[in-house]
């Protein structure tokens, strides 16, 4: 397949975002151009390193870059203040400096610790981002987000840091999981979701070629994903705006994720199909929008092997008070009120601030909570 290049314009700071195949391969001819010196480290976590590890690291160390190792262990448990202070203390104990680059080789673990240790490393060195699942590929690789978790909720602690280059090497995906391939999928449903109900459409005909990894189909959804978010990035980088529109589905799935304990039981793609899939049944239980949309967002979410209910992921299910408390953590609220991103349709998200704590418990309880 050929290559594509998309861009991410922000003046001053653009950079590019590559999709094709072989790019870990040959990634060291396109590292080496950025750096001022021959010398990047990478953070990748346990698996990606058994994986890819090695043709990353050759690739580099052909273009002559010297390119040592931290490796740190898997899972969303490393997202944590103990994680950012070894994976700082690593890079200093490397010599970084303030002129070098460091590259994030992973998922979005690894992408978020990585370039959030980046940004404070010595006030801040720039990072390359090489997204090896599909979610990383397609959204948070992309638009410099960094973040650690906190016991009060997911990604409260962190930087605006944008790469210096993206590169998604659609091969990689071949080494995951099922599990993992769904989770990124939930990713690429929620921006048809958002801003494009013509590509929600071509993805409820074309979601399982794109599942299977069939060559066109995978690169057609990931450029879609990618330029989606390069526009809506380059319009609103901070998220005052229009950029929270990318968080739809992230409210329910954040507070669901927070009871779970950010754990194996609910992977943060799940919690987005999930979040999804909530967020159009209450938009629809507001009036906003037609039940028959919000129908349509969970039948494709179900057929990607995701949850839609409540009930798939808790045994014991969660008070609805529990639920509304994890949900006013959100970074979007503003005055202790509760910021959502609804739809008045597929294709048709919007941010909606203020909304009432009482519709919103209703709607819990018949979605299966607790009183």
């Amino acid at each position: 397949m050929s290559l594509r290049t998309l861009g991410v314009a922000l003046a001053g700071r653009e950079y590019d975002v590559l999709v094709g195949r072989n790019l870990v391969c040959g990634a060291g001819s396109r590292v080496r151009p950025l750096l001022r010196r021959p010398f990047a480290p990478v953070v990748m976590d346990e698996t990606v390193a058994d994986l890819h590890g090695e043709a990353l690291r050759a690739s580099l160390q052909e273009a002559g870059v010297d390119c040592p190792a931290i490796v740190i262990p898997p899972g969303e448990q490393a997202k944590s203040f103990e994680g950012l202070a070894e994976l700082c203390d690593r890079l200093l104990a490397l010599g970084v400096e303030r002129s070098d680059r460091i590259i994030a080789f992973g998922g979005g673990v690894v992408g978020d610790l990585a370039g959030f240790a980046a940004a404070i490393v010595k006030r801040g060195v720039d990072v390359i981002q090489i997204p090896t699942t599909l979610l990383a590929q397609v959204d948070s690789s992309v638009g410099g987000k960094t973040a650690i978790d906190s016991p009060r909720g997911k990604n409260l602690i962190g930087a605006f840091h944008q790469p210096r280059l993206v590169l998604a090497d659609l091969g990689v995906l071949a080494t995951l999981p099922r599990r993992e391939l769904a989770c990124g999928y939930a990713e690429v449903l929620k921006y048809g979701m958002l801003g494009d109900a013509a590509f929600f459409a071509w993805l409820e005909a074309n979601g399982s070629e794109v599942l299977a990894l069939a060559e066109a189909p995978l690169a057609d959804a990931v450029s879609r994903c990618v330029e989606m978010k390069a526009e809506i990035v380059a319009e609103d980088e901070r998220e005052g705006g229009r950029r929270a529109l990318l968080n739809l589905g992230h409210t329910f799935g954040h507070a669901a994720e927070a009871l779970t304990g950010f754990g194996e039981t609910l992977k943060h793609g799940e919690a987005v199909g999930l979040g999804c899939a909530q967020a159009f049944r209450f938009s629809a239980s507001l009036g906003l929008c037609q039940g028959a949309d919000a129908d349509r967002v969970e039948a494709a979410v179900a057929a990607a092997g995701l949850p839609t209910r409540m009930s798939q992921v808790f045994g014991e299910p969660p008070s609805a008070d529990a639920l509304i408390e994890a949900m006013g953590q959100d970074k979007k609220a503003e005055g202790g009120e509760l910021t959502f991103i609804l739809a008045r349709g597929i294709g048709k998200a919007f941010v909606a601030r203020g909304v009432a704590r009482d519709p919103l418990r209703t709607f819990l309880l018949t979605e299966g909570a607790r009183p």
